[in-house]
């Protein structure tokens, strides 16, 4: 596995973080805690003129030929700039399993959507209660689905949902149109505007494949991984800054080994989770078996990003609790983003029961 980005790549990234910066204003979390959308429309038609939605999408389908991982280096930096968007729900967990698991019609029909700009988002069944969540029922050609999908990010502004529900007690993904469900917004600490997507009888033409529920929860969860070590690159850069301008004792704190031993600590958290991240997001990109790297990016990741978060508060000390510095706000989504798709232990539960299924 070669870590190192390409010209490209390098190219994109580095697009992303200016693009980001010059909005962050006007689009970044701070700017929308009191917006209902959760995210900047502005912004949003401004990623799909840059091509940012159909990144990850081959040419004849409206996309620019890339691949996941190009897609997870516009999601870290996201996540470095703090801005919410919903690009990680559209493309990374409907996009790539209609790419995955889709049939040629599904995926000429909703790649070319997402690429268009069309704001779709999943709804997984919940990590921990595997058995609960809606239901299917075969109607004819089509399917009925009745339930609640929890916690769906951007359910209030997307056109269609892509649903997991059980279909003869197996996972199967459904697309439904978004008009014909009932939202119950949610108050929630992270920025994504989540809703309990009620279904009560509601009909499913479109069904993708049997591998796309499992192919929802890893890109998902390989994607919230992306944005982890974005937001914990940014927690690391900001206290090594505030350690070198901010003085005590008529020197800068970072003079001392403890501040030393702290931003240390959390240089190797960032880097571990950059290296974890990308070996698993490097995995999906290139069609292979990734369940395990993901389960261990998603728990190591998730604790790690916290911890950065930790001890860039003790460096800062009272500042960093304040409203109006932007330290609160990283702490938040590390919160939030360790709960995405499954938490650290049922992470490591997973992976446990993997390695010894006795």
């Amino acid at each position: 596995m070669d870590l190192s980005l390409t010209e490209d790549q390098e190219l994109i990234a580095s697009t992303a973080r200016e693009v980001l910066a010059s909005r962050v204003s006007t689009a970044g979390a701070r700017a929308l805690e009191g917006d209902p959308s959760g995210y900047s429309a502005a912004l949003w038609k401004e990623m799909v003129e840059l091509g940012w939605t159909g990144l990850a999408f081959p040419e004849e389908h409206g996309g620019v030929g890339g691949d996941f991982l190009d897609a997870c280096l516009l999601f870290e930096q996201l996540g470095y700039a703090r801005v919410p968007s919903p690009l990680p729900a559209s493309v990374a967990c409907c996009g790539m399993p209609v790419a995955r698991c889709g049939t040629p019609e599904q995926r000429e029909r909703w790649l070319a959507a997402i690429a268009d700009g069309r704001i779709v988002t999943a709804a997984p069944l919940p990590w921990d209660r595997p058995g609960e969540g809606p239901a299917a029922a075969r109607e004819g050609d089509a399917f009925v689905l009745s339930g609640t999908a929890e916690f769906v990010p951007y359910a209030a502004s997307a056109e269609h949902i892509l649903v997991v529900a059980r279909l003869d007690g197996e996972p199967r993904a459904f697309w439904v149109d978004a008009s014909d469900v009932t939202l119950r917004p949610l108050g929630a600490i992270g920025s994504d505007r989540p809703c309990h997507v009620e279904l009560d009888g509601v009909r499913a033409e479109d069904a993708l494949g049997a591998d796309a529920a499992a192919a929802i929860n890893l890109f998902g969860a390989a994607a919230t991984c992306a944005e982890m070590v974005g937001g914990a690159q940014r927690v690391l850069d900001m206290t090594v800054e505030y350690a070198t301008e901010r003085e005590q004792f008529g020197r800068a704190i970072g003079s001392f080994q403890a501040v030393q031993h702290h931003c240390a600590d959390m240089a190797i958290d960032v880097l571990g989770s950059r290296f974890i991240a990308y070996e698993a997001i490097w995995l999906l990109s290139a069609g292979r078996e990734a369940a395990q790297e993901v389960a261990m990016a998603k728990a190591w990741v998730s604790e790690a990003y916290e911890r950065v978060c930790a001890l860039g508060h003790q460096v800062h000390g009272a500042i960093g609790f304040t409203g109006e510095h932007d330290l609160r706000l990283f702490s938040e989504h590390a919160m939030a983003a360790s709960l995405a798709f499954g938490d650290p232990d049922l992470h490591y539960d997973k992976l446990a029961e993997d390695l010894d299924p006795d």
